[in-house]
């Protein structure tokens, strides 16, 4: 007998939630406040949690021990260090064991008594200044970090460094001079029209900006505005290295905010989300403050100026996850779930949040949308390259001597990016190996920043563009180290859905920690990672590796392309 399979696979949480209401993101944020008044392990207090809800115990248990947030012991002082690689590269990988020695605690730990306790994140938005950590709330920055945890010194957080490159900036206008948000949006939704909006942004040929490069009228027009269509604005900005989402929600959320109600109007879609990653709670706040003040402009809200759109825009905190960044696995977030990926097809335009089409860009990405409308999508296509047009945010790590946010046209050749933006390295140090667009992104050799600044030519050296961080490592780290580093973040940042990765993340680090070359296991490890990974967090990590080898030459010799 032929086994008939669904046109849609069943999923039983989802049901099952959908008959409690949806409880979704009420839940993660149940289970954050349960977690901040206790020292115990999920198994302890999750179950309770989703006895509120109506939901099994296994609903709560399995987002309470996914979620980094969640897992961790909290004390009643609860300190979060950046682990991730600008901040690695910024102390050569020592401030982690410093911070433990000045708090006597371990990191992902309690005190015995439960004053303090210690979490090693990736990453804080702090790069430029780092090494980082979060003491509460509140940032602490620099070669004193320690000292500063100990209460020997003030707390140092200095602002964003932004600048622009481009003379006439598509995303820095609100930070950097003070142009008011929601002036296109009001005079759009009052006599423009969605098909409008969505011919400018596809003639802009605008891409999204999280790393994907997907064409965004391509997505729009996917989701095709079907009823109960839902935008989410991803700010879950987790490549370390990169915090342009970060100034822009700080700086100005009201142009994000615009650029997702542009994107709701285009699509027909009445809902809006921003997923504000936790490691970012001055942008949470910034972010909450501007949807509160949009609402009493009457930018948000039933019958918006007085027409026939009616629009809702909602902020939720994240959990503590690289891959929820992804858009499945995002969605899964949003749900209640464990932030894994999922199999596409079908693809989030077509089910997505709660089965209805959903379309998720990023913080950047939206914010680009208002000067596209605006100025026109010609205008917008007439800068950056040909095939990849506009511009982009670039982030340079505290390792150079002009660290900070710049906006510059997609094209802008790296080395000038690094040299004249940038200034070189602090103090006349030599460039060993320059990591682009996080850590799965790939590394250029010192001599090979003669790329242009796009998707196409960074892949085509075995790197990406990502997010666009630039992290610089100076001759202070080794190359074995930074190979560990990588192998770390990929065994620790694993969402686990599948073997591949899950199982070849841990592979790959004990090789690392072994220090001898893995020889043809390796090779066949590539290939598999390559291959069979469910999202391109898993299938990143080889060209990841061969992109740092070939930086790194014979110093990481057997870690190369066969």
């Amino acid at each position: 007998m032929a086994l008939v399979r669904s046109a849609h696979s069943f999923d039983a949480f989802r049901a099952l939630a959908d008959r409690r209401g949806r409880p979704g993101e009420r839940l993660v944020e149940s289970l954050a406040k349960a977690r901040a008044t206790t020292g115990d392990g999920p198994d302890v207090w999750a179950p309770t949690v989703a006895a509120r809800v109506g939901l099994p115990a296994a609903a709560a248990l399995g987002p309470a021990s996914y979620y980094a947030d969640l897992a961790a012991p909290h004390g009643d002082r609860h300190v979060r260090v950046c682990a991730a690689t600008a901040c690695f590269a910024a102390a050569g990988g020592e401030h982690l064991a410093e911070v433990e020695r000045e708090l006597s605690v371990a990191a992902h730990t309690a005190s015995p008594r439960g004053e303090v306790s210690l979490q090693a994140v990736r990453c804080l938005g702090y790069c430029y200044a780092g090494p980082a950590a979060l003491d509460g709330d509140t940032p602490c920055t620099g070669a004193s970090l320690p000292a500063q945890l100990a209460g020997r010194e003030p707390p140092r957080a200095p602002e964003i460094p932004a600048a622009d490159d481009t003379g006439d900036p598509v995303l820095l206008g609100g930070v950097l001079y003070g142009e008011p948000a929601w002036q296109v949006w009001s005079r759009t939704v009052s006599s423009g029209t969605a098909d409008e909006v969505h011919r400018e942004v596809a003639a802009s040929g605008l891409r999204g900006r999280g790393g994907a490069g997907f064409r965004v009228a391509a997505k729009w027009e996917a989701a095709g505005r079907a009823p109960g269509t839902v935008v989410v604005a991803n700010g879950d900005e987790g490549d370390p290295g990169s915090y342009a989402d970060r100034l822009l929600m700080e700086a100005d959320p009201g142009r994000v905010l615009e650029g997702l109600a542009l994107a709701c109007f285009a699509c027909g879609a009445c809902e809006g989300v921003v997923l504000v990653r936790s490691e970012y709670p001055a942008a949470l706040a910034r972010m909450r403050k501007a949807v509160r003040q949009a609402y009493a402009d009457g930018q948000l809200g039933a019958s918006v100026h007085g027409t026939a759109t009616s629009l809702d825009i909602h902020i939720v905190e994240g959990a503590g996850s690289y891959v929820a960044g992804e858009e499945t696995a995002l969605i899964a977030g949003l749900e209640g779930g464990r932030g894994c990926a999922r199999p596409r097809p079908p693809y989030p335009t077509e089910r997505g949040l709660w089965n209805a089409p959903t379309v998720v860009n990023n913080v950047e990405t939206l914010a680009a949308v208002p000067w596209i409308v605006r100025h026109g999508g010609q205008a917008y296509a007439r800068r950056g390259a040909s095939d990849e047009t506009g511009t982009k945010l670039v982030c340079l790590s505290e390792r150079f001597a002009r660290p900070g946010c710049y906006e510059v046209e997609l094209g802008t050749p790296v080395r000038r990016i690094v040299t004249e933006l940038g200034g070189g390295l602090k103090n006349g140090a030599e460039l060993m190996a320059l990591q682009v667009g996080g850590p799965l992104g790939g590394f250029l050799a010192a001599d090979a920043l003669d790329v242009p600044l796009s998707e196409a030519e960074l892949s085509a050296r075995g790197a990406a563009l990502g997010h666009a961080g630039l992290v610089a490592f100076d001759e202070r780290v080794a190359p074995e180290e930074v190979l560990r580093h990588v192998w770390e973040f990929a065994a620790a940042e694993s969402c686990g859905a599948c073997s591949p990765c899950r199982v070849g993340s841990r592979r790959g680090l004990e090789w690392a920690s072994a220090d001898t070359p893995p020889g043809r296991e390796w090779e066949r490890l590539s290939r598999v990672l390559a291959e069979a990974s469910l999202c391109a967090f898993g299938r990143r990590i080889p060209p990841a590796v061969h992109s740092l080898a070939r930086a790194y030459g014979d110093r990481l010799a057997g870690w190369g392309l066969p």
